[in-house]
């Protein structure tokens, strides 16, 4: 399992633009076999700023991630309205979950 954080800090008047095209490559992500999870969550008391949280089942899932039609045309979409370049960190689920998303015991 595989976490990537994507920090996004977007230019103040994109912000709407950029979450309704966030809501759909999330949306859409959440239907490829290599995606558990797919979050977007903007920061309280910053609303330019964002991170998505994309949880993959396997570490070469990003890749595949990044050849489908929906990230390409949020990527073209989204590039424009940040502020700076996206930046990402990735992690290792050091408390397991299941596939569904729950702790397993």
């Amino acid at each position: 399992m595989l976490i990537v954080h994507v920090h996004v800090h977007v230019k103040p008047e994109h912000v709407d633009a950029f979450i309704a095209a966030s809501t759909d490559n999330a949306r859409a992500s959440l239907q490829e076999p290599g995606i558990l999870r797919f979050d977007v969550i903007q920061e309280q008391g910053a609303r330019e700023r964002f991170v998505l949280v994309e949880v993959y089942r396997t570490d070469d899932a990003p890749a595949r991630h990044k050849e489908t039609p929906h990230y390409k045309t949020w990527r073209d979409a989204v590039e424009p309205m940040m502020a700076e370049p996206r930046r990402s960190t990735r992690y290792a689920a050091a408390f397991p979950i299941d596939d569904a998303g729950w702790r397993s015991s």
